[in-house]
């Protein structure tokens, strides 16, 4: 999952990109409103946090009613001090999906962060399936044929990524821009390393059929046969 943040505090905003780069989160950051927008418009998110008061030349408000009139339908928390009914209503109305008035608890960010970004179909429940291979976005577990699979943070977060896009080709261009942040370094056959980490440890091991598959000149799909 690739999420922008858009906070002046860097104080604030390192210390979220620390915790959302633990929880698997590719986390990339603005530090005033024109450099939000630009990165908003530009780049390819799940998410944006957005701060409500921020230097430039639009506040959090304006950015949000910016990218909505632009056609970004990508969800956003707006992040405030202001705690007021109108506040709140302000926020929404120019187009949040949600507000978090400061100082939040981080696990409660994550918890709406998780609940904005399910798709119509993951509503109902936390786990994704794929054949016998099973991932829980709460308890952060993969299982394949009942046995519990151990997996470092940017292996679950590609897993996660090639399990919510299940039968669709997905390019290493496109991998690398939902699951590595911006400044990440990324060499040339990074995405094929970390895609050969899981053939390892999700299909090698079992007997059932492979789930990752190269498509040759196009890139991978995760999914039956």
């Amino acid at each position: 999952m690739r999420v922008l943040i858009i906070e002046d505090e860097h104080k604030i905003a390192a210390a979220l990109k620390r915790g959302l780069d633990r929880e698997g989160y590719a986390t990339d950051l603005a530090y005033n409103s024109d450099d939000g927008l630009d990165a908003a418009l530009s780049g390819d998110y799940e998410l944006i946090v957005l701060d409500r008061m921020l230097p430039g030349s639009l506040e959090g408000l304006e950015v949000c009613q910016q990218l909505r009139t632009n056609k970004i339908h990508t969800p956003i928390i707006m992040l405030t001090a202001k705690d007021n009914i109108n506040d709140r209503v302000a926020g929404l109305n120019a187009g949040a999906d949600d507000y978090l008035v400061k100082p939040f608890a981080f696990e409660e960010l994550v918890a709406r962060m998780r609940a904005l970004m399910r798709r119509p179909g993951e509503a109902l429940t936390t786990v994704l399936t794929a054949g016998d291979l099973t991932l829980n976005t709460t308890t952060y577990e993969v299982r394949r044929d009942g046995k519990l699979i151990t997996l470092s943070n940017k292996e679950f977060t590609l897993l996660h990524y090639l399990m919510r896009h299940q039968n669709q080709v997905l390019s290493k261009n496109n991998i690398i821009a939902h699951v590595w942040d911006f400044d990440a370094d990324i060499l040339d056959n990074t995405v094929e390393v970390y895609i050969g980490y899981l053939r390892n440890k999700i299909d090698k091991p079992f007997k059932s059929p492979s789930l990752i598959h190269t498509i040759r000149g196009f890139g991978y799909r995760l999914g039956a046969e």
